[in-house]
C-alpha cells in the first residue's frame, strides 16, 4: 500500500506492536515465533487495507490470534511424529533484562510479567484452550470474538477457557512475587554452589522443588533434557555443574531474579528461579545454544 496512506496504516499498526507481541509471546512461548506472528498480522493487514475496520486494535489481536492458533496446531502435529524425546523438559524462551540497582518495585512492573513457569503449563495445554485462556483471561477479549477463531459457540470456548484456567491454576507452583526475597534465595543457592558446599545447596532448595533443564533436540550425555525432582537429586546436579555458578549473574529473568552464565563471550544457560517461603521451588534452565544465541543480551553490558 504505497503513499502517504500506507504510512499512516504502519504508524497505526506501530501503536499495537507491544500489545501483539504480547499476546503471541504468550501464545507460543517463543520470542522469534511471536515476532513473526507479529509481522505475520502486519502484513494481512497491509494486503487487506484499514477499510471496513472499526476496531483495528481488536482485529490485529484476532489476526494475531488466529496466526497463533495455526503454529501451535502445526507445532502439536510435529510432536506427535517419534522425535519428540526430551520435549518434557521443554523451557519457553525467557526475556532477560539486567538486575535494577534502584526502585525494583516499578523495575519488576515494567518487566514483562508472564513468567517461565506459567508458560511451561501452558504448553501443556491444546491450541484451542489456550488460546481461549490467553485472549479472554490475559487480554479481556471477549468470548464471542475467540469463539470466531476457534469456530466453536460462546458456550463451548467459556468452558475452553474454564478448563485451562483449572489446569493453569493447579499446576502453576506458587511464587514469591517479591525480588528481595528471591534474590536472597538465588545468592545463597549460587554461593553454596561456587563453594562446592553439598549441604548447603540441598537447605536452600525446597524438598519437592523440580529442575526443569532444556539443552535442546540434540542435548546428550550429563547435560541433556531433563526434569528431576527432589532437593538432594536436585543439588546432585547442581554440583556436577557447579563451574558454571562462577559464570553466573543475577538477572531479571521474565520478571523475577534469575542467572545467566556467560563464558568465552557466548551466553552458555539462562535459569528461571521460582522462590517460596525462601527456599527454590523450581530452576528451569534453558542450554539449548542455538535457542541461547537467539537471544536479546544486548542490555546486559557491564
Amino acid at each position: 500500500m504505497p503513499g502517504e496512506r500506507g504510512r499512516r496504516l504502519a504508524e497505526r499498526f506501530e501503536e499495537h506492536r507491544g500489545q501483539l507481541h504480547a499476546v503471541a509471546y504468550r501464545m507460543l512461548g517463543s520470542a522469534a515465533e511471536a515476532e513473526d506472528a507479529v509481522q505475520e498480522a502486519w502484513l494481512r493487514l497491509d494486503r487487506a487495507g484499514p477499510d471496513g475496520i472499526e476496531n483495528l486494535g481488536a482485529w490485529l489481536t484476532t489476526v494475531t490470534g488466529r496466526i497463533c492458533l495455526d503454529l501451535l496446531r502445526s507445532r502439536t502435529a510435529r510432536r506427535e511424529e517419534p522425535m519428540t524425546e526430551g520435549f518434557d523438559a521443554f523451557v519457553p524462551d525467557p526475556v532477560v533484562r539486567a538486575l535494577p540497582q534502584a526502585d525494583p518495585e516499578q523495575e519488576a512492573l515494567r518487566a514483562d510479567s508472564v513468567g517461565i513457569a506459567l508458560l511451561v503449563v501452558l504448553e501443556t495445554l491444546g491450541p484451542a484452550e489456550r488460546l481461549a485462556f490467553v485472549l479472554h483471561d490475559m487480554f479481556a477479549v471477549p468470548f464471542d470474538a475467540i469463539a470466531r477463531i476457534v469456530e466453536r459457540s460462546p458456550a463451548a470456548t467459556r468452558q475452553l477457557a474454564g478448563r485451562a484456567r483449572r489446569r493453569v491454576r493447579d499446576a502453576t507452583p506458587a511464587a514469591d512475587p517479591d525480588l528481595g526475597r528471591q534474590r536472597r534465595a538465588v545468592e545463597a543457592f549460587l554461593a553454596a554452589s561456587r563453594a562446592g558446599d553439598f549441604e548447603a545447596l540441598v537447605s536452600v532448595l525446597h524438598p519437592d522443588v523440580v529442575l526443569r533443564a532444556d539443552a535442546g533436540a540434540l542435548g546428550r550425555g550429563p547435560a541433556a533434557s531433563k526434569v528431576v525432582s527432589g532437593a538432594r537429586t536436585v543439588a546432585t546436579g547442581a554440583f556436577h555443574f557447579r563451574h558454571l555458578a562462577g559464570a553466573a549473574r543475577l538477572v531479571l529473568v521474565n520478571g523475577s531474579v534469575g542467572t545467566v552464565a556467560v563464558t568465552e563471550g557466548r551466553p552458555r544457560s539462562v535459569t528461571y528461579v521460582t522462590v517460596a517461603d525462601g527456599l527454590i521451588t523450581g530452576l528451569y534452565i534453558l542450554s539449548d545454544p542455538e535457542r541461547l544465541a537467539r537471544l536479546d543480551l544486548s542490555g546486559l553490558a557491564d
